[in-house]
C-alpha cells in the first residue's frame, strides 16, 4: 500500500481547529477532501511532516505551532494606504473594498499577496497583510483517503498555490483567495 512521500498525489479530509477554545476554522468532506502533491510546495513543510508516510485510512490528529505554520502576528504588516489606490474611474470602489474583506494586491516588487480590509477611513484604507492564519496554532484532525503516485500534469501545476482549483488541482484550505493566480497567501 502506497504511503505519503514526495511525488504522491494525497487527498484527505481533516477539521482545522484554532485558538484557546479549539474553534472550528475549516473542514473538508468526502466530496470535497484537500487534494495536493507532496513535496512540491504546495503544502506548508511543517504539515507535510506531520503526514508523511501515512496511508489510506490512517488518522491523524496534530498540532503545528505557529512558528513553524504562518508565525506570529506582525503588526509591520498592516498598512495604512491612500485610499485613490482603491479608485476605479475616479471613484472609490466601495462595492469591493469594505472591512472584512480580502483583496489581491501587488507589492512594489510585482509579487502578489492578499490583504484584509481592516477599515476604511476619510482618505486611507487600513489593510492587514498578515496571513489570516498568523499567530495561530494549527490543531489538525482528519483522514487520509487517497495516496498515489501523482501524473505529470499534477506534478506541473498550470499554478502550484494549492488552492484545489481547477487551474492547479492542489488543496490548501484558502478557498477565498483570487483563483486568476494564486494571491500569494496560499500555504507557504
Amino acid at each position: 500500500m502506497e504511503t505519503i512521500k514526495p511525488g504522491q498525489f494525497v487527498e484527505l479530509t481533516y477539521k482545522l481547529f484554532v485558538g484557546p477554545e479549539n474553534e472550528l476554522m475549516e473542514e473538508t468532506s468526502e466530496d470535497s477532501p484537500l487534494r495536493f502533491v507532496c513535496g512540491v510546495e504546495q503544502m506548508l513543510p511543517s504539515f507535510e511532516a506531520k503526514i508523511m508516510d501515512l496511508k489510506v485510512g490512517d488518522t491523524f490528529d496534530f498540532v503545528i505551532p505557529c512558528n513553524d505554520a504562518y508565525g506570529e502576528r506582525d503588526e509591520d504588516h498592516v498598512l495604512e494606504l491612500d485610499k485613490k489606490m482603491f479608485e476605479v474611474d475616479g471613484k472609490f470602489d466601495d462595492e469591493y473594498i469594505f472591512p472584512g474583506n480580502t483583496v489581491p494586491m501587488m507589492d512594489a516588487s510585482g509579487n502578489r499577496l492578499n490583504g484584509s480590509v481592516l477599515d476604511v477611513k476619510e482618505d486611507i484604507v487600513v489593510m492587514d497583510f498578515n496571513h489570516p492564519l498568523a499567530g495561530e496554532n494549527l490543531h489538525f484532525v482528519g483522514t487520509v483517503k487517497t495516496v498515489r503516485p501523482a501524473t505529470p500534469e499534477e506534478l506541473n501545476p498550470v499554478h502550484s498555490c494549492g488552492c484545489g482549483c481547477d487551474s492547479c488541482g492542489g488543496g490548501c484550505g484558502d478557498h477565498d483567495h483570487d483563483h486568476d493566480g494564486c494571491g500569494g497567501g496560499c500555504c507557504h
